[in-house]
């Protein structure tokens, strides 16, 4: 029921489908060859992908068992996640550039070349900032913060301890960067004004939060119109000594949790993509979120 509810809005790969359910590939492979040999579904190659579409009978048993999966959906508990990343895949797929800049992206680190490395990009798309005001919830001791200080117009680091504050506080003093406030607060109390900043960050900070959805609330509160939120943070997982090791509130977030929690705040153009997977147990896997505070009136 659930790949026929996504395959009736549009034709979707295996790899889609995938992501669109969190289900085993071999799971999906063997209930679509079903589908497809019963003649609920079918196949069409594009290019070197294989996607799968909903035959829409007109009447008889298929049609009535389409039927019963539209009226179905909402006793499907998945129904409503599926939806939500059904959407998200949909737009991405609208955005050429994008695809095209995961695909370098995903070859970069098996192409050896000398000179070319991370970091290397890293320092160069720095330059290429805007001269913007910054809020970095959840700072730690801010080496973030105190990169984007080398090119924004200013910077705020803020985080809940008192400690790691006081330390941000010194080490920018010593280093003469004017730009850089270490700021004593909660993500989910942020301790700036309204439309304060253009750029929120939460770098692996949210899974710290009591409350995720307050926190991104607070990151709409403090935020310009036309700025924008990124949070970079785990995807959901099940290494439980988590909570114990690293203090964590929440074992990662599902894709489908993000995304209702920014529409739930208002922002739009919501786009987010797995960007790093662990090579070692417990293999976490880094999730890159994006939003925008509409501009009035949009």
């Amino acid at each position: 029921m659930r790949l026929l509810l996504i395959l009736r809005e549009e034709a979707l790969s295996v790899a889609e489908i995938q992501e669109v359910t969190k289900l085993a590939q071999s799971r999906i492979s063997t209930h679509l060859g079903n589908m497809t040999e019963s003649g609920l579904v079918r196949c069409q190659r594009k290019g070197k992908r294989s996607f799968y579409e909903v035959l829409e009978p007109a009447g008889g048993i298929l049609g009535k068992i389409l039927d019963e999966a539209r009226d179905g959906l909402e006793e499907v508990p998945e129904a409503a996640d599926d939806q939500v990343n059904l959407r998200r895949i949909l737009d991405r797929r609208k955005d050429e550039a994008q695809a095209m800049f995961h695909k370098a992206a995903g070859c970069f680190d098996r192409l050896y070349g000398p000179g070319r490395s991370w970091e290397a990009f890293g320092k160069a798309l720095l330059k290429m900032l805007p001269a913007i005001d910054v809020a970095d919830l959840g700072s730690g001791e801010g080496l973030l913060s105190e990169l984007l200080a080398h090119r924004c117009h200013h910077v705020y680091a803020i985080d809940n301890s008192e400690k790691i504050v006081r330390y941000g506080l010194e080490k920018a003093r010593g280093k003469g960067i004017g730009n850089l406030t270490f700021l004593l607060g909660d993500i989910e109390a942020v301790p700036l004004g309204d439309g304060s900043v253009d750029l929120v960050l939460m770098s692996q900070s949210l899974h710290h939060a009591r409350d995720p959805e307050k926190a991104i609330g607070e990151s709409w509160r403090i935020l310009r119109p036309g700025g924008r939120l990124l949070i970079l943070d785990l995807l959901q997982h099940d290494f439980q000594e988590a909570r114990p090791m690293y203090g964590d509130q929440w074992l990662g977030f599902a894709e489908a949790d993000l995304h209702r929690w920014l529409e739930s705040c208002q922002f739009s153009e919501i786009d987010m993509n797995v960007v790093a997977i662990e090579k070692d147990p417990p293999n976490f896997s880094t999730i890159l979120v994006e939003g925008m505070k509409p501009v009035r009136g949009n």
